[in-house]
């Protein structure tokens, strides 16, 4: 297993998370995929990750509640939100809680990608 940086990307969609890690890996990135963030925080290793792209709505822990955590354990990380739900307050939430973007499914992959590269400072 390589510990290069790599993105992560976190959705029970599991069409949805195979997408995203192809459109990352066709645009050069690394990245693993996870079903929810227990799992994610499992593998979780700092600097091992460089952006977590994560689904708002997940069994346990909701996305959310994971950038919260993160903003304590690594506040450094990036976090892209992805939901279903396009809800202004929700929106205005999870950006407050530190997120650097909150993008409405379904995702343009252009969209996603220039949010990732201006995370990342590659603007």
């Amino acid at each position: 297993m390589s510990t290069a940086p790599v993105f992560a990307i976190i959705d029970d969609d599991e069409a949805l998370r195979q997408a995203l890690a192809e459109l990352l890996e066709v645009s050069g990135y690394d990245c693993m995929t996870f079903a929810d963030a227990d799992g994610f925080l499992s593998d979780y290793m700092p600097g091992r990750f460089i952006c977590l792209v994560t689904d708002l709505n997940l069994p346990g822990k909701s996305g959310l509640a994971l950038q919260q955590q993160m903003r304590c354990i690594d506040p450094g990380l990036p976090v892209i939100i992805i939901s279903a739900n396009p809800d202004a307050l929700t929106r205005s939430r999870c950006l407050a809680s530190g997120a650097v973007a909150y993008l409405i499914k379904p995702i343009r992959d252009q969209v996603l990608l220039r949010h990732l590269a201006a995370a990342l400072g590659r603007c």
